[in-house]
């Protein structure tokens, strides 16, 4: 019996592939910053860039205009792969296809809040503090929690859509194909129809 493959609406494939590609490259260059200038916590033999918090907090500017973009679609037009009314309460069906959904939309939702998380610590960041040695600022603080909890999220989300839609699911998010119903041209129409 053969699965039908899902299909993503492309408007969610753009928002979400270039969000990604905004969380990885931040996520990589935050990495960078902080093994540059801090290094407390542990450190990776990196070569030194100095330009590389400029890199940052370019890639976090683009991030922290765009973001909004994703999060009020995936609010929108995506909610039902959000945190739902009743499902804290599915968590507790173990072993049951709806407990992993409601555990990735758990990990959706708490997605969406490491990117709101990150983005504004981002921008009460200075980018003077690091290369000055200034590493007490709680501003700075709450960016590395922020980094940290992104880290996690993003894994979280990648093995829970893998477990609940498996490879078809993966990847139908990377698919640049488009149905004719569903064209570039048609996306405002199809938020208006959201509502």
């Amino acid at each position: 019996m053969s699965r039908t493959k899902p299909y993503q609406p492309s408007l969610l494939r753009f928002l979400h592939g270039v969000n990604a590609l905004l969380v990885i490259a931040a996520l990589i260059s935050g990495y960078w910053v902080y093994d540059t200038f801090d290094g407390r916590f542990g450190k990776v033999p990196l070569p030194r860039i100095n330009p590389i918090i400029d890199y940052h907090g370019t890639i976090g500017l683009t991030f922290f205009l765009f973001a909004p973009l994703f999060v009020i679609y995936s609010l929108w037009c995506g909610r039902k792969k959000l945190v739902q009314k009743d499902s804290i309460a599915q968590l507790s069906n173990i072993g049951k296809p709806i407990s992993w959904i409601s555990l990735q939309r758990l990990t959706n939702t708490v997605m969406l809040l490491a990117i709101v998380f990150a983005a504004i610590s981002g921008k009460l960041m200075d980018e003077t503090w690091l290369p000055t040695g200034e590493l007490h600022h709680l501003a700075y603080s709450l960016h590395l929690t922020a980094w940290a909890t992104m880290l996690v999220c993003l894994a979280l989300h990648l093995l829970m859509s893998a477990k609940v839609g498996g490879v078809p699911l993966l990847l139908s998010m990377s698919s640049f194909k488009v149905r004719s119903d569903d064209h570039p041209k048609l996306w405002i129409q199809q938020l208006r129809n959201r509502v």
